[in-house]
């Protein structure tokens, strides 16, 4: 439930591969940097804007990223992998701890708020713009069907979810995903909502 596909016409992620220390720590001011000002001016923000906000030359820059497309297709990348982890990790103790159905899409839909909820115009642009290559698609993809799996799972243990719990699954995931990116990014972001959707995509047998 992050970016979609968006251009594939650009760049390898980073131009100089950060070894050092002090080199990891450049890449990181600069995709703080980068977050910010596309957060706040959307994909007008300039290589300069950004360099300017990290306090760094703009050859400095260049020395990592050839352009912005590459700055935000690494801030996608991050994206998708801290949601991975932290879904994750929400995964393995709810099959632990079997809550009812709507207590776990709860636990599972805070998640997904939280990582969208700090700079929303950066997950709108992400969510669009971002270029991808066939590694992140696939990371992507795996992402998505781990949480498809998860909810199948859930809405099998409590019943819920029709004939066919694999589509109502995969129609609940796409419903988040565009909830998430096309209406919260520019409104409050409401865990209360995204509960009822699912609810009204699941109802409970009769």
């Amino acid at each position: 439930m992050v970016a979609s596909a968006g251009r594939l016409s650009v760049i390898d992620a980073t131009r100089k591969k950060p070894r050092q220390q002090r080199s990891r720590e450049t890449v990181g001011v600069l995709l703080e940097a980068a977050a910010q000002v596309f957060s706040r001016e959307g994909f007008a923000a300039t290589t300069n804007r950004i360099a300017e906000r990290a306090g760094v030359s703009i050859g400095t820059l260049y020395q990592y990223f050839p352009n912005k497309e590459s700055l935000l297709r690494m801030l996608a990348e991050r994206h998708v992998a801290d949601a991975a982890t932290r879904l994750a990790a929400v995964f393995d103790q709810l099959r632990c701890d079997t809550p009812p159905f709507d207590e776990t899409m709860r636990v599972i839909l805070a998640v997904i708020v939280d990582v969208h909820r700090e700079q929303p115009g950066l997950h709108r642009i992400m969510h669009r713009l971002a270029p991808r290559g066939p590694r992140d698609l696939d990371a992507l993809r795996a992402m998505e069907d781990r949480i498809t799996d998860e909810v199948g799972f859930h809405l099998k243990r409590c019943d819920r979810g029709g004939d066919d719990v694999q589509l109502t699954a995969q129609t609940i995931v796409a419903a988040v995903d565009a909830h998430v990116h096309r209406v919260m990014t520019r409104r409050d972001f409401d865990v209360d909502q995204l509960v009822a959707l699912v609810t009204a995509l699941s109802p409970p047998p009769r």
